[in-house]
C-alpha cells in the first residue's frame, strides 16, 4: 500500500542529497521498488512532489521551533540559540546545490523555502532579541536589525556557498557556536551573564 508521508520523506532525503533537478522520478521509483504509474497516480508530477515534500519539511520545523519557543518564553536568548540549531542541524542534510537548483528549476517551490524564512523565522527572531533587550538581557546600545542582518547573512553564506560545504569540516554545533552564540554572548548584558554563562559553554 502507498504511503503518501513515508514516501515525501524519502523523496526529500534525496532531493537534498542529490539536488532537484539530477535526481529523476525514474531514480526515485527505482530505489522505492515501485512503478512511475504508482507516482503518477498520487502526484501530477516531480515539482508537486518537491513542493508537499518541502512543505512537509517546513511544517515540520514550525512546529519543532514554536515548541523550543515556548519552552524558553521567559529566556528569549535560549529561543533565538534553539531556532539557530533547529537551522544548521537541518541544513546538514542539503547539498549545496539543493537550494540553487530549486531557485533555478522550481521557482514557485523555492518561494516557499524563501517565505519560510522571511515570513516566519525572520520576524520571530527578531522580535526574540527586541524581547531579550527589552528584559534587559542584551544590552540597550545593541542594533537590533543590524544583529539579525548579520545572522541572517552568515546563515545564508553557510547554506548558499558555492565553492565550500562547511558541513565537511565543522559540525552544527561548532558553526552554531561561532556564527550565533560567540555574538550573542558580546551583546548580551553583565546581568545575563552572570545568571546564564553556562549556556554559552558547549
Amino acid at each position: 500500500m502507498f504511503n503518501k508521508d513515508r514516501f515525501l520523506e524519502f523523496a526529500l532525503s534525496k532531493f537534498t542529497k542529490f539536488g532537484s533537478k539530477r535526481f529523476t522520478l525514474d531514480d526515485l521509483a527505482h530505489e522505492l521498488g515501485i512503478s512511475k504509474k504508482t507516482i503518477y497516480e498520487n502526484f501530477k508530477g516531480k515539482e508537486e512532489i518537491i513542493q508537499e515534500s518541502l512543505v512537509a519539511l517546513l511544517n515540520k520545523l514550525r512546529y519543532q521551533i514554536n515548541e523550543c519557543v515556548e519552552k524558553e518564553k521567559s529566556d528569549p536568548i535560549r529561543a533565538v540559540i534553539a531556532i539557530y540549531r533547529i537551522g544548521l542541524d537541518t541544513f546538514k542534510s542539503f547539498s549545496p546545490t539543493f537550494l540553487r537548483s530549486l531557485k533555478k528549476y522550481y521557482p514557485n517551490v523555492y518561494r516557499l523555502f524563501n517565505d519560510f524564512r522571511e515570513n516566519d523565522v525572520s520576524v520571530l527572531v527578531k522580535d526574540l532579541l527586541l524581547n531579550g533587550q527589552g528584559k534587559g538581557q542584551i544590552r540597550k546600545d545593541v542594533d537590533i536589525d543590524l544583529t539579525y542582518e548579520l545572522y541572517y547573512n552568515r546563515m545564508e553564506y553557510i547554506v548558499h556557498a558555492e565553492n565550500k560545504n562547511f558541513y565537511e569540516q565543522f559540525t552544527p554545533e561548532e558553526l552554531l557556536d561561532h556564527i550565533i552564540i560567540n555574538n550573542l554572548r558580546g551583546i548580551a548584558t553583565k546581568e545575563y551573564l552572570n545568571k546564564n554563562d553556562s549556556i554559552f559553554l558547549l
